[in-house]
Order: structure tokens, then C-alpha cells, then sequence
């Protein structure tokens, strides 16, 4: 660390210091304000009130946020101004519990202070907006970079928060967590949607988004399309020809395996700010109308910051910093992957965690060929005897039928795996339920270790996990959308699950899309009887209806390299496209080097989507094998926390029954994370030790759980309880059960 926190300059007698010493220019020349290299295409400053419309809520406010989704006046036409405002909306609840009973308004939320105070205002903010792209002058990434400035920013004690999107979300994805604290402090908010979303491509009608998320044709967007495939003329036509209605999205399609730059573009959207400080605030240079380089990184407090993807790009751009422009480092549940795991070991309660540390297309591929199987198991289910079920389909008793998806129930596609599973060695069983047992046994012993965690496989099967396994997949080898993946695609589907053609919401995309699956899911073309949903694919190995099998250990071989069933080498082909992939993996693990810069790191307990074993919980301990003492990193991990406050509310308001009954909200945490740091950088305050922290779920029916209180979520101790204590030293980390 360069400073406790940064010398203070005001705004005059820093202009007068650079006219003085012409720092930054030759010959005595000022240091004018000029936009960073790679950075174009700016939009704005657009200005907002903060009555009929704002930075935070887009004019929605706390109430608004919490209520039905903002329309639009002709939804075949949407405006850039409807499409903000959606996505605003779209992505607070996206990554929050926004329900009073969960603690939206009394533990977070546009109207809490940032003391804790629970205010009756709505949480607008007034200020002002600037979006661009960060490119390489190709025009194929276009990376949207985004700039909120408050109208109480303070010129005399500037800061930055950066809000890297989480997921493969938009420009917006992270305006709830990281840009919310931001605002409500004061500070400019640098956002970046990192290459990822939303960036869609209707191939059928080749169409594509500008920044401003408004669909147009690809001849018109040119190089200002945020996104567009390869595929174009005759090449698109024919692909057109043989698979119908299929759809494109950026962070899977784009070829630039966005991952690996994750970090350049956190870094970019700091200087993307810096730039856009100086325009706003910056001293004048004379009356030349141009603005002199007042706030740098050495009079600027930045932390880095985010939740999932977005923490992990946030440590990316930490480990990345040659310049200084990051001071700190506060993310939450982020997915962490360590290059090495050579020394390095996890011990939970006293024994060494088996298979720590895993890359998460590692074990996501993995994930998807036991999880289906594995969450009928009696043993996935939680301690109060409920499971929440797959998604969107509510708590179901074990051996229900739980839903029907194309007039197939689930849980007779999972059993089908179970047997094809066991038809093809991979687990053991003559039963289904004795398979189920075997399966949930072999992603037990590949990280997934909490118990409770082991409730929410079901959940996570038809939420994300194919989502990623595929996707990632594709985005590591630098496929193009022609290569159709292991006989994957992506494409809106029917009720019976057949491919069908775009739905007029697809104008909205911008504003509704998770940049991965929203707009479309994930077809397997090689079904036998023709292209379906996923999970509905009848294997032609098995000739059975077993949610793809034989895709999904396609994916897995191309990760891993050999065969998934027999151990034997690759075809030729096959194993080029797995050395792609495997070349592409390498490029986005992490070095651990945070140049010993403060960094908290927060994590649920039971996040099953990125299991700490193999992201937060290795990562402190590579840390720890890194820096060695030199370490300034702590660790809070959430005792009943999982990865997705937003299943936190009832299947009424939009979550997933059951998970209200269980789990806390992470979030909390990450509030408590970033008023740690932000106490470290401003007073010296020290940062509490690395800790579990002990909480109580809300208890009482699936569905009806209590509203939360304080007491459900204790603060992080500033002296934790031995039995609570987290080391990491050396390159082992020791978490107590």
C-alpha cells in the first residue's frame, strides 16, 4: 500500500500544482484531460434529477423497484430511456431479495443510510451518466463501460466503487450491490459489463444491440453493435437453413473468450472514470473549454468491488494493477480460481478437503453429469426435511412428481439419468434411488461437502448449471456459433420444448436478458427425433430421455481431455477442439498476487452454484502461499448463506420455495464487507480477522417464513470466537465446522 488512504488535493490547488510542474506533458505543457486509449464511442454526460428519474432506480424509487415491472409504450419499438429503466429494474431484483420480509428497506435497499438508517425516502440520486466502449480498434469487443457521478460527489475526498457486472449481465448487472453502496456514499460508480452482456444476435433476422440496447439491424449498427457473430451473408444464410430460430449472445459467441480481460476492463472503467471526474469536476484550463487532469489515482480512493462474476473480475483487476489505481478490494461470493493448487491445501474441521480448487469449468462440467441423478437422492435435502425444488416449482416432498416440463416430469428425466449413468459405469446401483445415492456421493467428494448445500442441486439444475457448462465451454475454445458445441445451441423453445421462433419480447432483451439464457435456452440439436430443449434430449447413446447425456459428457471430455466413460484418448478433432478449450481455461485462472492490498472476500457457506472448496476458501489459501505474511486479505464466510439472495423470496415473489425458510441473505454481508473497508481506507480502522460468521435462518414454513431481523444477521466480529476462527497460512487454510 502506497498511503493509509491518498494525500488530499482540493480541486484548485491541485490545477495549480500540474500548471506548475506540467506533470504529464513535455516542455512545462498542463496535463490536459484526455479520454484513455482504447476508450470510444462516448455517450453522454446524460443528466438525471433525481425525482422523475435518477441514477439508482431510474426514476422507479425504493417503492417502485419493489413493484410490477416498468412497460413500455410500444414494445416492438422501445426507446433507449424504457430500456434503462427496465434494466435497472431487471437487474436489482436479478441480484437481491427484493421483499420486505427478506430485509429490503430495513436492511438494505435504496432507503436504508448509509449508517443503517431506515428512512422513509425513496433512494433517488441525482447526477450524471456517461457510457462508451473500450476496444481494440477491431470493433469485435466493444466492451461497455459505464460511469454514474452523484450530484454529492465531494471534489475535496473523491472516490471510485467499481460494479463489474455479475453473471454475463449487462452494464447494469451490478447497480443493486456494488453501484447502490456507491451512490448512497458518494462516490463515482464505475460499471463495465466485461465483455459479457447483454450482446445479443438474432440470426434468423440479424439483428443485434447498440450500447443503448436498442435492436437494430446488423448492416445499421456497423462497428457501434455491441455484439454480432461471425456468421454473416451466404454463411449465416445456410446456417439459418439448417438450424432455424437460433440466437447468438456475446459472452458465449463473441470468439474473444471475454474471461481473460476480465480485469483490463475493471482497470478500464477506473480510468474511464477518472476521465469523466475530470471532465465534471475537473479544474479549468484557462478558457480553452478543456479540463485539466485534477483527480488521478493518487488523490482518488478506488475500491474494487462487485458480487460473483464481478468479484472475480474485481480480484482479476486487482491482481492486474501495475498502475495503482486500485486501493482495495471488497467482493462477495466470487468465483476465484486459483492457477496453481500445488502446496496449497483446504481443511475443513480438521481434515483435508478432497479435490479443492477445482477450475469452474472443471467442475461444472462435472456437475452436470451427476446433478439431474444426484438431487433425487434422499440425502439432498435439508436438515428441516424439505428440498427446494427445481426451479420455479416450489419445496417438493421426495418421490413426487415434481413438475412436468413437455409433458415429461422431472423427476422421471432424472431417474433416466440415474440409469444411464449406471448403464454406462458411472455409478453404481441397481435402483434408482441406490444410483441417486452414488451420484450425490461422487459431487460430495469433488467439493460439494455442505450439507445443506446438497438440498439445492435440484434447484440449480434447470437454473444455471447447463448454462454455464455449455457456455463457458464455448466462450474458452472461441467457437463460433457454426460450431454448434457438442451439438448444442441456443434457441426460444415452445412449451413442449421444440426450437421456436423469437418471441416478440426479444425487442426487450437489453433489458430482460442475464446475457446467457434469458431470450433463449440451450438446445440439443443431436437429439434423437430432432433438436430439443436440453433437457428433454434423448441421448442417442442410451436412446433414452436423460436431460443429454451424451452432450453433456462431450463437454466434459473437451474440459478434461480423455473420455469421460472409457479413459481412452480423443479422436484427433475432438481432441484439438479440447486443447482449445483447455488453452483457454489457463488464460482466466488467477495469480494471487493482490500486491498486499486490503481485500475482503464473503462467501455463503452453502453456495452450491461456485462451492467455496473450489473458489473463495482455495483462493485465501493460494493467497496465502503467494504473499505470505505480506497478506492483507480477509475472509468472511456466511454460515446458512447460498449464491442467490434473489431465490430468497417465496415462488410468489419470485423466488424459489423453501430458500426463504433456510438462508440469510449474503448481500447483508457485503454491505458489512464494504463499510469495513471503507472504514480501513478512511481511519485506519483494522479489518475484523478472517471469521465464520455464525447466523440464524428465518425459520417457519417453506413459503412463510418470518420477516428477517437484525438478529438473523450478527455483525462481523471484531475479535471472533476461536470456534469461529479462519487461518490461512502458507498455503493452508483452516475452517472451523
Amino acid at each position: 500500500m502506497r498511503r493509509l488512504w491518498k494525500s488530499k488535493v482540493t480541486v484548485a490547488a491541485g490545477a495549480a500544482v500540474l500548471l506548475a510542474t506540467g506533470c504529464g506533458g513535455g516542455g512545462g505543457s498542463p496535463a490536459l484531460n484526455e479520454l484513455p486509449p482504447g476508450i470510444g464511442s462516448v455517450a453522454g454526460p446524460a443528466s438525471y434529477d433525481g425525482a422523475t428519474n435518477d441514477l439508482l432506480t431510474a426514476g422507479l424509487g425504493k417503492s417502485g423497484l419493489a413493484g410490477a415491472a416498468p412497460g413500455f409504450a410500444d414494445p416492438a419499438n422501445p426507446t433507449a430511456a424504457e430500456l434503462r429503466r427496465r434494466a435497472i429494474y431487471t437487474n436489482y431484483r436479478a441480484v437481491l431479495d427484493i421483499t420486505a420480509a427478506g430485509g429490503y428497506g430495513t436492511l438494505y435497499g435504496p432507503n436504508v443510510a448509509v449508517d443503517g438508517t431506515v428512512t422513509a425516502s425513496e433512494g433517488k440520486i441525482a447526477g450524471k451518466e456517461y457510457l462508451a466502449y473500450a476496444d481494440d480498434g477491431s470493433g469485435r469487443k466493444n466492451v461497455t463501460l459505464m460511469v454514474q457521478i452523484p450530484d454529492s460527489f465531494d471534489r475535496n475526498s473523491p472516490c471510485i466503487i467499481t460494479a463489474p457486472s455479475s453473471g454475463s449481465r449487462g452494464v447494469y448487472g451490478a447497480i443493486g450491490s456494488a453501484g447502490e453502496w456507491g451512490l448512497k456514499r458518494g462516490c463515482a460508480v464505475a460499471y463495465t459489463d466485461a465483455g459479457k452482456g447483454t450482446g445479443y444476435h438474432d440470426l434468423a433476422a440479424d439483428q443485434v444491440n447498440l450500447m443503448d440496447g436498442r435492436l437494430v439491424a446488423r448492416s445499421a449498427a456497423g462497428s457501434l453493435a455491441s455484439f454480432a457473430s461471425d456468421l454473416a451473408g451466404a454463411a449465416l444464410a445456410a446456417f439459418n437453413s439448417a438450424f432455424p430460430n437460433r440466437i447468438a449472445y456475446k459472452h458465449v459467441h463473441s470468439q474473444q473468450n471475454p474471461e481473460k480481460d476480465w480485469g483490463r476492463n475493471v482497470l478500464d472503467s477506473v480510468r474511464f472514470a477518472l476521465w469523466a471526474l475530470n471532465e465534471q469536476h475537473g479544474a479549468a484550463y484557462g478558457d480553452s473549454g478543456r479540463k485539466l487532469r485534477t483527480f488521478t489515482a493518487d488523490n482518488t480512493l478506488v475500491i474494487a468491488s462487485s458480487i460473483s462474476n464481478g468479484g472475480a473480475e474485481s480480484l482479476q483487476a486487482a491482481e492486474q494493477d501495475q498502475e495503482g489505481l486500485i486501493d482495495a478490494v471488497a467482493v462477495a461470493e466470487p468465483s476465484a480460481q486459483p492457477n496453481s493448487m500445488a502446496g496449497v491445501s483446504v481443511q475443513f474441521a480438521g481434515a483435508p478437503v478432497a479435490n479443492a480448487g477445482k477450475p469452474l469449468i472443471d467442475y461444472f462440467t462435472y456437475r452436470m453429469l451427476y446433478e439431474p441423478c444426484a438431487a433425487i437422492s434422499v440425502n439432498a435435502q435439508a436438515p428441516n426435511g424439505t428440498r427446494p425444488g427445481w426451479f420455479g416449482f416450489g419445496t417438493a416432498p421426495l418421490g413426487s412428481a415434481l413438475t412436468q416440463v413437455g409433458g415429461q416430469e422431472l423427476q422421471t428425466i432424472a431417474a433416466n439419468r440415474c440409469q444411464s449413468l449406471a448403464d454406462k459405469g458411472l455409478v453404481g446401483g441397481t435402483t434408482t434411488a441406490q444410483q441417486a445415492d452414488a451420484a450425490l456421493a461422487k459431487l460430495q467428494a469433488y467439493g460439494w461437502t455442505d450439507p445443506l448445500g446438497n438440498a439445492l442441486h435440484a434447484s440449480h439444475y434447470r437454473l444455471a448449471d447447463v448454462y454455464v457448462a455449455y457456455g463457458y465451454v464455448a466462450a474458452y475454445g472461441r467457437f463460433s456459433v457454426a460450431d454448434n458445441v457438442c451439438g448444442f445451441s441456443l434457441a426460444n423453445v415452445d412449451a413442449a420444448g421444440n426450437v421456436a421462433p423469437q418471441a416478440a419480447s426479444r425487442n426487450i432483451l437489453f433489458a430482460t436478458s442475464n446475457g446467457l439464457n434469458s431470450g433463449g435456452d440451450v438446445i440439443y440439436n443431436d437429439s434423437v427425433g430432432g433438436a430439443r430443449l436440453y433437457h428433454l434430449g434423448v441421448s442417442p447413446s442410451t436412446n433414452r430421455m436423460d436431460g443429454a447425456l451424451d452432450g453433456m459428457l462431450c463437454l466434459r471430455n473437451l474440459v478434461t481431455g480423455v473420455d469421460t466413460v472409457t479413459g481412452a484418448a480423443l479422436p484427433a478433432a475432438v481432441q484439438a477442439a479440447s486443447q482449445r478449450v483447455q488453452s483457454g481455461m489457463r488464460e482466466v485462472l488467477l495469480t494471487g498476487d493482490l500486491h498486499r492490498k486490503p481485500v475482503v472476500i464473503v462467501a455463503g457457506r452453502s453456495d452450491t452454484l461456485v462451492p467455496v472448496n473450489h473458489s473463495s476458501r482455495a483462493y485465501v489459501a493460494f493467497n496465502s502461499k503467494v504473499e505470505g505474511a505480506a497478506s492483507n486479505l480477509r475472509y468472511y464466510e456466511i454460515e446458512n448463506g447460498q449464491h442467490f439472495d434473489a431465490f430468497l423470496p417465496n415462488a410468489t415473489g419470485g423466488g424459489v420455495q423453501g430458500y426463504d425458510t433456510l438462508f440469510v441473505p449474503v448481500h447483508a454481508y457485503f454491505v458489512k464487507a464494504m463499510d469495513l473497508m471503507w472504514a480501513r481506507l478512511k481511519s485506519g480502522a483494522a479489518l475484523p480477522p478472517s471469521q465464520v460468521v455464525r447466523t440464524t435462518p428465518r425459520g417457519g414454513a417453506p413459503g412463510a417464513a418470518p420477516a428477517i431481523t437484525s438478529a438473523n444477521v450478527p455483525p462481523i466480529a471484531a475479535a471472533p470466537a476461536a470456534g469461529n476462527a479462519i487461518t490461512a497460512t502458507a498455503g493452508t487454510i483452516a475452517i472451523p465446522r
